[in-house]
């Protein structure tokens, strides 16, 4: 073990994240281009890299699979944790493990700050801080609108999270109110930044400028009942031009093109697209599993969200949240789904409380002040 001493490493800023979903690497992403604005580099790292081949097979491939068949099997373990009082020995072991492992690449690029879009990687860090490098700054960005056990170690020196109520059970749990930004949930700024003529966007993207468009999406892996999704929408009152955008789930965009065609449905079909926030701009309505990355970008967009089949965990409290809120509708079946997608499409009313409720949680910003942030911890050495 290192003595403790003061980090003087002028290197790049780290992120850390976890191959479970692209909305890790998304909230990274974002945040790296506003501290490029700021003449600051930062580097994306998967964490699982640097972890036990085993245990990064079985969390990232497990977590995968576990979701898409047995998704309550993940949702009572996801429960089991978040009632646990004390880290697991497993996970302590995990963290350690990783902790050495990444030594080599702490040596080699001597980051200036290491920043944590997962859970799992922010273990790590506590333990790497703990045993090899206690002055190393490193902050903790929750990408959901709850906050897992997981996440939280006294040794983390910042946090930037979504909402008051995970700031509250953050100081709940020890941590410094000082050490916590109501920041947001860091998405690209163009999300937040409307079009000048919503016609012209939808004629770009070759929509019809006067139908109603719904967006349905699944996530980067194109999880949840998209195509059960889409079939459902051709039951709607109101003709809509569907929008589908599949991730990189590419069985799942084959079969919704197979479906649409059989059926004679116009649906347009995407696979992963860099332009998401013009798709949202351009729909009049989004229907999604509630992720923490995707609702955050509709929030910033305004588009009103209708939240769909949430996965057990943080996607079934991400969606608790956002209807308590106002900022989300939630379908439980087919035909409350439809009964919504009607709702928002008919009612000004409906559709208009729903993005009030969004515009009280949106952070569109949200990149730029935690660039702000990290900016400051790097130029404030932390005391060991």
């Amino acid at each position: 073990m290192v003595s403790p001493a003061v980090s003087l490493s002028k290197g790049p800023v780290l992120f850390l994240s976890a191959r479970v979903g692209e909305g890790h690497r998304s909230a990274a992403d974002a945040v790296c281009v506003r501290l490029a604005a700021r003449g600051m580099r930062g580097e994306v790292v998967d964490s699982y890299r640097y972890a036990a081949s085993l245990f990064s097979k079985v969390v990232s491939d497990g977590y995968i699979g576990m979701v898409r068949t047995i998704p309550q099997l993940y949702g009572f373990i996801y429960d089991r944790a978040e009632r646990a009082t004390a880290a697991g020995g497993f996970r302590v072991w995990a963290s350690e493990f990783t902790a050495r492992n990444i030594r080599g690449l702490m040596e080699r690029m001597k980051p200036s700050a290491v920043v944590c879009t997962h859970a799992f990687p922010c273990g790590v860090m506590a333990a790497y801080k703990r045993n090899y490098e206690p002055a190393l700054p490193v902050m903790g960005i929750v990408t959901d609108f709850v906050v897992h056990p997981f996440w939280i170690y006294k040794n983390v020196d910042a946090y930037a999270v979504a909402t008051p109520e995970i700031r509250a059970a953050l100081v709940a749990r020890g941590i410094d109110p000082l050490r916590i930004g109501v920041d947001g949930i860091p998405v690209d700024p163009r999300f937040g930044e409307p079009p000048n003529d919503r016609g012209a966007l939808r004629e770009r993207l070759g929509l019809p400028r006067d139908a109603a468009v719904v967006l349905v999406m699944g996530g980067g892996l194109g999880l949840g009942p998209v195509a059960a999704t889409v079939r459902s929408l051709a039951r709607s009152m109101t003709p809509v031009t569907p929008v589908v955008i599949v991730g990189k789930n590419v069985r799942l965009q084959r079969r919704v093109v197979e479906e649409a065609r059989r059926d004679g449905e116009e649906v347009r079909v995407l696979g992963f697209v860099e332009n998401v926030f013009d798709w949202m701009h351009a729909s009049d309505v989004l229907v999604t599993k509630p992720g923490g990355l995707t609702t955050s970008e509709a929030l910033a967009a305004g588009v009103p969200l209708v939240l769909l089949r949430p996965l057990p965990g943080q996607e079934e409290r991400n969606s608790r949240y956002l209807v308590s809120r106002g900022a989300a509708l939630r379908a439980r079946g087919a035909g409350e789904l439809v009964r919504l997608v009607d709702a928002v499409l008919n009612g000004r009313d409906v559709a208009a409380g729903v993005r009030a409720g969004a515009a009280l949680l949106a952070h569109p910003d949200a990149a730029e002040r935690i660039a702000a942030r990290i900016a400051a911890l790097v130029s404030s050495p932390v005391p060991a």
